[in-house]
């Protein structure tokens, strides 16, 4: 497989795709906070059904786009990287749930998506065979800076180590989709690719989440019910396409990197929304993190004209 970007989708539209899925993306880990917050929904029943919702939603998106005449794309279809993706996805979301409810939604995210890239990049160039120019390397090393003093610079209160845990653990669930998602990009498409995973993702958490209890005690059962909506539909049944669809345009590393709009996104609800804390130290990474981000997007975009 080819590890040249995806012809079909110009470079910048893939960019644009990711930078949307990353700022939905954004919003998940405070939309869930608050479901904890208002139920005994546990990550593992959380999953399940964003899983099952996203299911519903992209299924609904299929007839649609069937009924416009907007058939799939058409490719191999293979199950192996639908698999793969489903159950990688599984252990990112779900490990990154925990994450959530162990350390906060701030530390949670910057630690999943700052550890992404660094994972990312080394799987892209062992199996993708990618090199980092000096622009890749310097923003790779600037996410890694940024990372740190995010993680480093906050007291242990605010940093617990069972969260970091599950965080990298998510980290490296994601890092694996990003590298799965560019080398098999031009043959699957994206929104067939999407309903594959969710579903073979709920199946594989029915049975945790059963064990742990689907149906939650609620103190606010309209919120709790318009927040499962949202995060099924928007970071999920809307997200996850964008991704796969932009993740296909852009190398492995360059896709994760602007991914860490993902953090920023979560760090500013996490603050204002959920009143978790603005130290110096989050201002300082998040301030790298997103010049890094930048840095990337403006360098792939310069050096991968799209296609006339």
């Amino acid at each position: 497989m080819s590890s040249h970007p995806d012809s079909r989708t110009p470079v910048a539209r893939g960019l644009l795709f990711l930078s949307i899925a990353g700022v939905a993306w954004g919003t998940t880990g405070a939309a869930v906070d608050l479901i904890f917050g208002s139920s005994d929904l546990g990550p593992l029943a959380m999953s399940f059904w964003r899983y099952v919702g996203g299911f519903l939603v992209l299924l609904a998106v299929l007839a649609v786009r069937r009924a416009l005449g907007r058939r799939p794309r058409a490719g191999s279809g293979r199950p192996g990287p639908r698999i793969f993706t489903g159950l990688a996805l599984a252990v990112f979301q779900t490990a990154y749930f925990v994450a959530v409810a162990e350390t906060g939604v701030a530390v949670a995210t910057v630690v999943t998506l700052g550890a992404a890239p660094v994972l990312t990049a080394i799987g892209g160039r062992f199996l993708l065979k990618e090199r980092l120019g000096g622009g890749g390397l310097l923003a790779v090393a600037g996410a890694i800076v940024g990372l740190a003093v995010l993680v480093l610079g906050n007291d242990a209160t605010t940093v617990r180590p069972l969260g970091v845990v599950f965080a990298l653990a998510s980290a490296a669930a994601f890092a694996a989709c990003n590298v799965l998602a560019r080398r098999h990009g031009d043959d699957q498409d994206p929104y067939t690719m999407t309903v594959w995973a969710f579903g073979i993702g709920a199946v594989a958490m029915f049975p945790f989440a059963l064990a742990e209890g689907m149906i939650p005690t609620m103190t606010d059962p309209v919120l709790v019910f318009a927040l499962l909506v949202y995060v099924a539909v928007v970071p999920t049944g809307m997200a996850y396409p964008l991704y796969f669809t932009g993740a296909g345009a852009v190398r492995a590393a360059t896709g994760s990197i602007v991914m860490l709009i993902e953090p920023v996104a979560a760090a500013v609800l996490a603050i204002t929304l959920l009143g978790e804390p603005l130290t110096l130290a989050t201002s300082l990474g998040t301030v790298v993190l997103l010049a890094s981000v930048a840095g990337l997007a403006r360098a792939e975009t310069v050096r991968t004209p799209a296609p006339a």
